[in-house]
């Protein structure tokens, strides 16, 4: 005969039928035991003499559920996530099973699946986190119990160790906070991202993939800003050396972000804020901890390879898809965007500004290479040796040069004569076509460029 094993409450219920039946015992006592009704008392005697002590089974156990997931189901999920999915987050790979595998699982299946099957999380937060505060607490307080450590770090915390939570901002665009992150994101070589989150909505509204964390990188976000959305009210940024420099003399161009990035917010009328304390940006401190676990099997599972097909993927891909998941509708939020101008302003505006002087020759040096000053028509201008100017790189690659109050384009001086007028008689050079160039403006001349370089580095006021 089968032994029949009961849980504590079907043995409590059938101890209580069992002593009813066999001693004649009170209904209602019986009723009022059990917590439910004489008439569900009579159905269990009826039960208890027609089966016996197999009637207090629940009907349900060993049968399996119907939303239960499959051996085969099971075994994929545990199987896709060591050979192809291993470096996402559970939550993103509960995303991506449903996306790209077409297998429909809740994040709590998935978690204990890959849990049982001794595969945890990339970050263990929790755990590492509390290690850390105990260490901390320990070196402050050596002579502390280890009573008091873990009370002080379980529930309390000092208040410079702390960092609570602040008030998003109230509108779109009030604040864009920006930052790079530089990991290997595709092949072999590190790369630099380059993020911009609004405050208040939590989208990212710029992206842009470069190899170093440089003024090229945060002027294309600025581009996409411009172009996407308009002239933002505030930009908040970290403090690293690659944003200030302490003397002018021994910066670089293009790494002198603060002066040059900062002059290009001074003119669209952009406030630029900057801290070295990164809890004061920690909207994009945290996004750039999500993106870095997302986006990088995302691009290895796309097959990029290259930069131009990493930077596509960003803008056509990967920002609506994070903004459909972690951001708001910024349509539903009130905006302090104000119109931008057009985009062959924007091509000036965001340009990379260097000082530089003529020689003997009437010729300029720059990266590595020398140019003249030409006209629109593509006459010749010579300049006396030890005359001043100001170089522009335009985001597009343009090159300009600005002399007093007149902008010329520049000509490089090839090292070798493209012609010969002696001997190539039967080839003719073609007239240089009539290129355009822009109207002299006000951020282009030379004394207010230097102005707002002397009050960022040594005054250190940005924008």
């Amino acid at each position: 005969m089968r032994r029949i094993k009961l849980r504590m409450n079907e043995q409590r219920k059938y101890q209580v039928i069992k002593d009813l039946v066999d001693q004649h015992k009170n209904k209602r006592r019986a009723a009022l035991t059990l917590d439910i009704t004489v008439r569900q008392v009579n159905r269990l005697i009826r039960k208890y003499q027609d089966k016996g002590k197999a009637a207090f089974v629940h009907g349900n156990r060993n049968r399996q559920p119907v939303n239960c997931l499959t051996t085969e189901i099971n075994k994929q999920i545990v199987t896709l996530y060591r050979s192809k999915y291993q470096d996402c987050n559970f939550k993103h790979y509960t995303e991506l099973l449903n996306r790209r595998e077409h297998l429909p699982v809740s994040y709590s299946s998935v978690y204990s699946r890959l849990t049982q099957a001794d595969i945890y999380p990339p970050k263990l937060w929790r755990k590492t986190h509390k290690k850390r505060a105990k260490a901390r607490y320990r070196a402050k307080h050596p002579t502390a119990k280890t009573k008091t450590v873990k009370q002080a770090v379980n529930y309390q915390l000092a208040l410079e160790d702390a960092h609570p939570r602040r008030e998003r901002c109230k509108y779109f665009g009030e604040e864009i906070q920006m930052d790079a992150s530089s990991i290997v994101w595709f092949g072999t070589k590190k790369a630099a991202l380059h993020l911009a989150i609004d405050d208040a909505t939590g989208n990212l509204v710029g992206a842009y993939f470069d190899w170093q964390e440089t003024l090229n990188g945060y002027y294309h976000v600025f581009e996409q800003i411009l172009k996407n959305y308009g002239i933002p009210y505030r930009f908040k940024t970290d403090n690293r050396t690659v944003f200030n420099y302490e003397t002018a003399k021994t910066k670089s161009e293009n790494k002198d972000v603060l002066t040059q990035f900062g002059y290009a917010c001074q003119i669209l009328g952009v406030n630029l804020v900057t801290t070295s304390v990164s809890q004061a940006k920690g909207r994009i401190e945290r996004a750039n901890q999500t993106v870095q676990s997302r986006l990088k099997p995302e691009l290895r599972l796309a097959g990029v390879t290259t930069i131009e097909q990493a930077n596509h993927y960003l803008t056509a891909t990967f920002i609506p898809a994070f903004n459909r998941e972690f951001g708001q509708d910024y349509r539903q939020v009130t905006s302090t965007f104000e119109q931008a101008p057009d985009n062959r302003k924007i091509n000036y505006t965001l340009a990379v500004l260097s000082p530089r002087v003529f020689d003997s020759g009437s010729t300029i040096s720059f990266k590595h290479k020398y140019y003249q000053a030409v006209k629109a028509s593509g006459e010749l201008v010579c300049f006396m040796k030890g005359t001043k100017c100001l170089v522009i790189e335009a985001l597009d690659g343009q090159l300009l040069v600005t002399v007093k109050d007149q902008v010329y384009a520049l000509k490089e001086l090839a090292k070798n004569a493209q012609h010969s007028p002696d001997l190539d008689v039967a080839a003719k050079p073609k007239r240089p076509k009539k290129k355009y160039l822009p109207p002299m403006s006000h951020p282009w001349k030379r004394a207010s460029f230097l102005a707002q370089q002397r009050k960022a580095h040594y005054q250190h006021q940005y924008a």
